[in-house]
């Protein structure tokens, strides 16, 4: 019998890293500040009037992590969101089967936007800022001016009252999770984060990156749809200018929760944590009497500090190694 004795078992429990942590303390220090500011905010009406937005914002930064995912940008999320709210405003109320197809349409010409990127070698960046001229110029010609009815059915989804907990909560727990075990915890999730992670070796293994990158913008498209029907739902009329802010407001999200721009790093539920801070910010910096014309900038300080905070964590994190 051997006398070697067997290797200690490593810690039933590991505590989350501190990069981990910062998106949910990033998201508790915002609420902290506006039960500090505003008490009554901190209640059932006051959470579902201040996240009365948020679930459209989770959508486009959903849309816009699929995209990084794989190493690229997409600087039209903000005017496709728009056109998707003035199709949902105009042709889906009016002729149903007409605006089905084509949002259909529109996520299949995300999806060939993605293998142009990847057939011709070409940045997303440019394509993408094309594109949302193109998207822009669509939703003016849909919707020439303001106005637009959503349809019945997805204004009453979108004012649903939910028991305890608000209907965005609710919504955003849903896609962060459903996302999280689509692309995090799957193998096929794991072939589609290797494409912006290391695509030689996905290459090497026989994994189409063209399929991946396809995939990936279509997705894209898909969130991209959700969050304008969202949108509509939630305004009840449309404008070609809607959501031109969502496109910095998903890439900020999507960085604000743990995502990199490169390596194929993303957090889809801390993504969706991203966009219910920057979200509540809003909210935090309404309530402080910001005017609206420096609230981006406060945001965007927000934001910076946050990767500060990272950048630290980071440090700590090697220091440990």
């Amino acid at each position: 019998m051997s006398l070697t004795s067997a290797p200690p078992a490593g810690p039933a429990f590991r505590l989350p890293s501190p990069r981990a942590m910062l998106p949910p303390a990033s998201l508790a220090l915002i609420i902290v500040a506006i039960g500090f500011v505003q008490p009554n905010a901190i209640s059932y009406f006051g959470f579902n009037l201040m996240l009365n937005l948020a679930l459209p914002i989770a959508f486009a930064t959903m849309a816009q992590l699929c995209v990084i995912t794989v190493n690229d940008l997409d600087l039209s999320i903000g005017s496709f969101v728009s056109f998707v709210a003035c199709i949902a405003a105009t042709l889906l109320k009016q002729d149903p089967l007409v605006g089905i197809a084509v949002l259909i349409g529109c996520i299949a010409v995300y999806g060939l936007v993605g293998a142009l990127v990847h057939l011709r070698n070409l940045p997303s960046i440019v394509v993408t800022l094309g594109m949302s001229f193109f998207w822009l110029g669509a939703a003016v010609m849909v919707l020439p001016q303001p106005g637009g009815s959503a349809p019945d059915w997805l204004k009453l989804m979108m004012k649903l009252k939910t028991p305890v907990i608000p209907f965005a909560i609710l919504m955003g727990i849903v896609l962060a999770v459903v996302v999280h075990f689509g692309l995090m915890r799957s193998a096929a999730g794991a072939v589609l984060r290797g494409t912006g992670g290391n695509p030689a070796a996905i290459a090497r293994a026989g994994w189409s990156l063209l399929k991946a990158k396809v995939t990936m913008f279509a997705l894209a498209g898909f969130f991209g749809v959700l969050s304008g029907l969202s949108l509509v739902g939630l305004t009840t009329s449309a404008d070609a200018n809607i959501a031109l802010r969502y496109t910095l407001l998903s890439i900020a999200g999507v960085i604000l929760g743990g995502g990199e721009f490169v390596g194929g790093r993303v957090s889809p539920i801390g993504a969706v944590i991203g966009a219910m801070t920057l979200t509540l910010a809003g909210s935090l910096l309404s309530f402080l009497r910001i005017s609206p014309d420096w609230q981006i900038g406060a945001q965007g300080a927000i934001l910076i500090i946050v990767l500060a905070l990272r950048a630290v964590a980071n440090r700590m994190e090697g220091a440990r190694k």
